[in-house]
């Protein structure tokens, strides 16, 4: 019987259940931002409890009450990691370094950060999932059907942005490259009136609601030192 106990033990899985951290994750610094129960620790970007409950152990920032959900600690340069599903026709993104939650006249909070983007299209381009939106293209095409979970890790270190999709490298967006508003290092123009060069390096987090449900659980965060 000692043996068989062992033997568990030794064959045990090394991953952990939704929402919640391996030992070795433990270890390794890395901190849980969402339960899988309650909304504790979010917010809508209005400031407000969102108005959507947590959704089979996921947060659905659709028609939460605000432009998306925000992580209430701000973050300046870490790797985070989460798991999401799309619906069908979903628009929804991933924001970081949002800063501030005070939305410039004419203009909705999402300018106020970078978003990658999560989208029910086809290809590899700047409105594509996996891209830093309308300014830097996936190199290719990772996401998984509407359906399905997909796996993707962004990585904010000091003035470098990377994504990872589905375990393939996929963005890299070098903020130093872009001094001017409204110009790619290429030349090519994008809609915002910001030098990334010059954007704030801490901010929120935010899951973004754009009109279709999108679910998120496995939100994790490694902070660099």
């Amino acid at each position: 019987m000692l043996c068989a106990a062992l033997l568990l033990v030794a064959t045990a899985p090394s991953w952990a259940a939704d929402n919640e951290l391996t030992a070795k994750e433990k270890a390794d610094g890395w901190v849980l931002l969402f339960d899988g129960k309650t909304l504790d620790g979010w917010m809508t970007s209005s400031g407000k409890p969102s108005k959507t409950p947590v959704e089979d152990r996921c947060i659905n920032p659709h028609r939460c009450g605000g432009y998306m959900m925000v992580h209430k600690k701000q973050w300046d340069h870490f790797v985070l990691a989460l798991d999401f599903k799309i619906s069908k026709g979903c628009n929804s993104g991933i924001f970081i370094r949002t800063y501030s939650l005070t939305p410039r006249p004419g203009k909705d909070v999402g300018f106020n950060g970078m978003e990658v983007a999560i989208d029910d299209t086809k290809g590899a381009g700047y409105h594509d999932t996996g891209a830093i939106y309308d300014l830097v293209k996936p190199s290719k095409e990772m996401r998984k059907p509407v359906g399905e979970w997909n796996h993707i890790v962004v990585t904010c270190n000091k003035n470098l942005i990377e994504v990872e999709l589905n375990g393939e490298k996929v963005t890299r967006m070098d903020l130093d490259e872009f001094p001017k508003p409204n110009l790619r290092p290429d030349g090519t123009p994008h809609k915002f009136d910001i030098a990334y060069k010059d954007h704030p390096r801490k901010g929120y987090i935010g899951l973004q609601d754009h009109g279709s449900p999108c679910w998120f659980k496995n939100i994790k965060i490694k902070p660099l030192k």
